[in-house]
């Protein structure tokens, strides 16, 4: 190698020369494969001689069939001796490829981004915030318990706020019917939040066999913006209204959730209010804490591949959660009004702290020579190994594979960091 030189995108481009004579044993190899691929007359496929295969293909085929192996080896050897932390395939440009000189070539490769200025500790210090579970909170969880365990029963009467009722429903614009815009059995929980806001007290007062029209305006919000704000008119047929009965707060309803009586429900539904509290603030310090990290430290510049790989990695796991919603992702982005490109623009920012925060979490790490000893990553893919049947032997061989013990020790090492960070940082 002849030079290095580290860019200002967070990318290092190294430049080589390599002498004719080093090339010798990369040119011999690809003389084998020639040979092999080309079978020549009085040799058996992959034994011909150097200067047959040169006389009958030229030496110029022999030096492009080994140039690949010649640049790989090269950049391999550098990016090892200066301990380069580089990320995706190289960028490669061949200056010079001719038969019996030296080679010379440039390749330009991201960087995994560096701390260039530890943060001061003590000007990240945070407190831990943790509230209080009081009795308010745990009479409303009682009763959000006893909502989910309500009866439906069929009420011969005109429908109140506190009740279900079930209609036919037909929306029209213009007297066009919408798209989507009927409905057979619609269940309306009258006192709950509906999408249309004012229907519930349109239905208030109507008994099974009603029918009645009105018009009431869509969200100015709505997802479908040739309808947002806009006057739309219903039709709805009640087919029954149900009065929902909850099940008394008492000991009989504390025994149906497995505890022995009322007091013992609340004592417990307050320990696990406080426990889940207290997570929360244990959660929101250390978010604090890495955000004040990141802001004091500094870093190099962060290469666009791994911004990419980010913003990437972060749009599969919003996919994932409005999956677990039942929702899809063209309907989220015409919640939000925006265009995928312009959702991953909006992540490119907190891609980037992400990126940092981990860089400097591994900083500590090495810092503080913090290590994770062979039992211990032993112990923890034996732990993943029981959780995954033996059925899957590709996953089983994976999780054994060298590759994931160092993802594994990885992972480790950047934990305890964390918590060692949490000690120094958090009152």
């Amino acid at each position: 190698m002849q030079k290095i030189t580290r860019l200002p995108s967070g990318e290092v481009k190294l430049e080589f020369e390599i002498p004719w004579e080093e090339t010798k044993a990369y040119r011999e190899e690809a003389v084998k494969e020639i040979s092999t691929a080309k079978p020549m007359p009085g040799f058996r496929p992959g034994f011909a001689t150097y200067e047959d295969v040169k006389r009958i293909h030229g030496e110029m085929a022999i030096l492009e069939a080994a140039l690949e192996r010649i640049v790989r080896a090269a950049y391999v050897k550098a990016v090892l001796a200066e301990k380069l932390e580089t990320v995706g395939s190289p960028a490669i440009s061949i200056e010079k490829l001719v038969p019996g000189e030296a080679i010379t070539f440039t390749t330009t490769t991201a960087l995994v981004p560096e701390v260039t200025k530890m943060p001061d500790l003590k000007a990240c210090q945070v407190e831990k915030k943790a509230k209080t579970a009081n009795d308010a909170q745990v009479e409303e969880a009682i009763d959000e318990m006893r909502r989910m365990r309500r009866t439906e029963v069929l009420a011969e009467r005109p429908a109140t706020m506190d009740d279900l009722i079930i209609v036919d429903l037909e929306m029209s614009k213009d007297r066009v019917a919408l798209e989507g815009g009927t409905g057979r059995d619609y269940r309306v929980y009258l006192s709950e939040p509906n999408y249309i806001p004012g229907m519930a007290e349109q239905l208030v007062g109507m008994k099974a066999g009603d029918e009645k029209t009105f018009t009431l305006p869509f969200p100015a919000e709505h997802f479908q913006k040739h309808l947002a704000g806009k006057e739309v008119d219903f039709k709805v047929k009640a087919t029954s209204v149900f009065e929902l009965q909850l099940p008394k707060a008492d000991d009989e309803f504390a025994k149906t959730v497995g505890l022995a009586d009322l007091a013992e429900l609340r004592t417990k539904l307050k320990e696990n209010m406080q426990a889940e509290m207290e997570t929360r603030a244990a959660e929101a310090a250390e978010i604090e804490m890495l955000e004040k990290l990141v802001d004091s430290a500094s870093f190099s510049e962060t290469p666009g591949i791994l911004i990419n790989e980010e913003v990437t990695r972060m749009m599969h796991e919003l996919e994932h959660g409005l999956e677990d919603q039942g929702m899809d992702m063209a309907t989220y982005l015409q919640q939000i009004k925006k265009s995928k490109d312009e959702l991953k623009l909006d992540f490119t920012q907190q891609a980037v702290r992400r990126i940092r925060t981990a860089v400097l979490i591994k900083a500590f790490a090495n810092q503080e020579k913090i290590e994770v000893s062979e039992e211990e990553i032993d112990a923890e893919v034996d732990r993943i190994l029981t959780n995954i049947p033996e059925l899957q032997a590709d996953t089983r061989q994976h999780v054994s594979s060298p590759d994931y013990r160092d993802y594994v020790k990885i992972q480790m090492r950047n934990r305890r960091a964390l918590e060692w960070l949490k000690k120094e940082c958090m009152k």
